[in-house]
């Protein structure tokens, strides 16, 4: 069943939520391509999957340490078990492997729990420290000073 976004899922940091909605686009792709039975965009899906996922942890992580979150270490440890989830998939993939349904219900179950679990947990931490950066423009946006630091 797809997913659908909804209300609960929001973080009120609109490019957060933008991400977070990509990510849902691709496990509802993944979702057509197993239903299709199309081995190849089930592929296709992961392998976008795992370089989206990487961008967005990295833009999410810098977020968290410019805001001081104190659990930032822990939540970059549960950014990387993912990853090596992925990893594990895509090498199973690889290998001739059907795995399409298995990593249908782990990629559902696992980020409706992580935005709703961990992801919140950050957010009042970013929020505060995202109006303290609007309030002082002369260093630039907190987007921009976030992906500056993202891309050195």
């Amino acid at each position: 069943m797809a997913i659908a976004w909804s209300d609960d899922l929001s973080t009120g940091i609109d490019v957060i939520d933008n991400q977070h909605q990509r990510i849902v686009e691709y496990i509802n792709q993944m979702e057509r391509a197993i239903q299709t039975q199309d081995r190849q965009a089930v592929g296709l899906v992961l392998d976008e999957l795992v370089d989206y996922s990487l961008s967005h942890f990295a833009f999410e992580e810098s977020l968290q340490e410019d805001a001081g979150y104190r659990f930032a270490k822990a939540h970059k440890s549960i950014h990387e078990m993912f990853v090596k989830r992925l990893a594990t998939y895509q090498a199973k993939y690889n290998a001739g492997e059907d795995i399409a349904m298995q990593l249908l219900g782990m990629l559902s179950t696992w980020l409706l729990h992580h935005i709703k679990r961990d992801d919140m947990a950050y957010i009042a931490d970013v929020k505060a420290n995202i109006n303290g950066i609007v309030r002082d423009r002369k260093e630039g946006s907190w987007v921009s000073r976030s992906l500056a630091r993202f891309f050195r």
